[in-house]
């Protein structure tokens, strides 16, 4: 199975399970994040995900880094795009996080390989 088809179908899964708890702040979580993404304030959805993808590269959070990787594809932004962005994401943090760029780029090649 690839990383990104296993990556997509555990995250939907736990957080089936999270919903399911019933806990008022989580679900607020949960929404305030759905909220802050979409279209209709003065950032667009696509400059969202971008800044979404950088600043989960900085913080190292390799499962928020995957999520975006997905969005930024699918809202659009070619490879070459999200791999600059990526490098400023990098320039920002350091080398600290490099190996989170490095599994950054595994996972986003599958998913351009995934159109083929």
């Amino acid at each position: 199975m690839s990383q990104v088809k296993e990556f997509n179908e555990k995250r939907a899964e736990l957080n089936e399970k999270i919903i399911a708890a019933d806990n008022k702040i989580l679900k607020r979580i949960f929404s305030l994040d759905t909220v802050a993404f979409k279209e209709g304030t003065a950032l667009d959805v696509k400059t969202k995900e971008m800044i979404g993808l950088t600043t989960s590269l900085v913080l190292r959070c390799d499962d928020c880094v995957k999520y975006h990787l997905g969005k930024c594809k699918e809202v659009g932004f070619t490879f070459d795009e999200i791999v600059d962005g990526m490098a400023v994401a990098n320039l920002i943090g350091g080398t600290i996080v490099i190996p989170h760029l490095r599994r950054a780029v595994s996972y986003l090649e599958e998913l351009f390989e995934e159109e083929n």
